[in-house]
């Protein structure tokens, strides 16, 4: 190894790490721009139609995260047997992942059918009640499916083969179009649903992409060693049991991060329609750009997980530093251009004057955040390698909603920091959280990589 030069290395590591995290990320993408669809369409429609979408969205797409960062303990497991060259122990292990998926899809769904009493909580108009309900219930049809899927796709992703799921993707958002439009408007005998028919739309794509799955994995001969399907086993507790000791933790990380953001936008509806817009096109455009990093973090797991199984601490530790630099070295990309072009970003989504000025000075800490959500992001990659989940939950809960809301709560709603400053103070908070939560994670993965290594 000290023969290779680092230059040699780090080009080594990367030619590894960007074919696994490419077609993640255009999967990611894929996945994104079927709500920026699914809102477009529904839009067209009426503006009733367009809130119940919207509605049903903040409700559902947080549950959805939760409930697929549980199973993302399927990932590191797969990857270390892998890498261990234990392919007998990964069939087994995934059969068991699939008896969670059942229970958390069949759980999660029945969450979102019985989700009513929560839209009276917020204080929603009756007669977007109803439509929100319906919508919500037929994204909740797809949530087994969607469950299923993603234990195969984590499957796949462990043993380094993450481009079914970038075809799958595409395939699902070139169905999710034509399928809206046939729901939406009632074609081909259907009555028409507005839109609730983009619900349909959705847990229909959700099922297509769990049978694409199943077919790739059941006949693609990189497949054939781990004899997934070769016999059926009942639910092992104890094997479920460890699964979900490192999926949870995961899981509610990823719901604490998302939920912050909801609050935010809450706390911001009371600012006025100007604000409210200007604050929405920062944070699609911030989320839209977030999926490169966390795209790239799934990557790292996998490299970090395989190595553990080949018993290379060294060569772990270098692939988590190699992701974090990476990272960072898109960070810089992103800010440059989103403090460069924060106007011309925002003239995309509007042309109201108002809503640009405003937007484009959220950008600007948008820009500020993305060093720090690059280094938080990867880190919690690579300590998923690591299966080291717990630490990632209690830091994340700490720093969103012990440091980053309150603090944003008091710069910008409150005078306990001074005059309120409104969304700047809300979205200066969100920087300082998720500054925190980079050099808490950032500590934590370098104890855990000088741990394995001295072992």
């Amino acid at each position: 190894m000290s023969a290779v030069s680092f230059p040699q290395r780090v080009r080594t590591e990367l030619r590894a790490l960007l074919p696994l995290a490419l077609p993640i990320i255009v999967a990611q993408l894929a996945h994104t721009a079927m709500g920026f669809v699914d809102t477009l369409m529904a839009g067209r429609v009426g503006s009733a139609d367009l809130a119940a979408v919207a509605l049903g969205n903040s409700l559902w797409v947080p549950l959805y995260l939760l409930m697929t960062g549980v199973l993302l303990a399927t990932t590191p497991k797969v990857a270390e047997r892998f890498g261990a060259g234990r392919l007998a122990e990964i069939g087994p292990l995934v059969r068991q992942a699939l008896w969670l998926a059942l229970a958390v899809g069949f759980g999660t769904a029945l969450l979102l059918w019985n989700a009513e009493p929560v839209l009276h909580l917020m204080k929603v108009e009756a007669r977007l009640i109803e439509p929100a309900m319906g919508y919500l219930r037929a994204v909740a049809f797809g949530f087994p499916a969607a469950a299923l899927y993603q234990v195969l796709r984590c499957f796949s992703d462990g043993l380094g083969h993450t481009r079914p799921s970038m075809m799958l993707g595409i395939a699902g958002l070139l169905l999710n179009i034509p399928a809206n439009y046939v729901f939406i408007h009632g074609k081909f005998g259907l009555p028409a649903m507005g839109g609730v028919g983009c619900g349909w739309a959705t847990g229909l794509v959700m099922l297509f992409m769990l049978i694409g799955m199943l077919g790739w994995v059941r006949w693609a001969p990189c497949y054939a060693p781990i004899r997934l399907f070769e016999r059926f086993e009942p639910p092992r507790w104890p094997t479920i049991g460890r699964l979900m000791g490192v999926g949870v933790p995961i899981g509610i990380a990823v719901f604490a991060e998302v939920s912050v953001f909801s609050v935010v936008a809450l706390l911001i509806g009371g600012l006025g329609a100007d604000v409210v817009a200007g604050h929405q096109i920062a944070l699609n455009f911030s989320s839209l750009v977030f999926m490169v990093p966390y795209s790239l973090a799934m990557a790292v797991t996998v490299r970090v997980g395989q190595s553990l199984g080949r018993d290379q601490a060294h060569t772990a530790r270098f692939s988590a530093a190699v992701g974090m630099g990476t990272a960072l070295g898109f960070a810089c990309l992103s800010a440059t251009s989103m403090l460069l072009l924060r106007e011309d970003i925002a003239r995309v989504y509007t042309a109201d004057p108002l809503v640009i000025q405003i937007a484009s000075g959220l950008l600007v800490y948008s820009a500020l955040f993305q060093f720090s959500d690059a280094i938080q992001v990867s880190a919690a990659g690579a300590l998923r390698g690591y299966q080291d989940t717990r630490a990632t939950m209690l830091i994340t809960l700490f720093a969103y909603w012990g440091i980053a809301l309150p603090i944003g709560y008091g710069l910008g709603l409150s005078d306990w920091l001074g005059a309120p400053s409104g969304p700047r103070g809300l979205w200066q908070g969100l920087v300082i959280g998720l500054t925190c939560a980079a050099a808490l994670l950032g500590i934590r993965l370098l104890r855990c990589t000088r741990l394995r290594v001295h072992i």
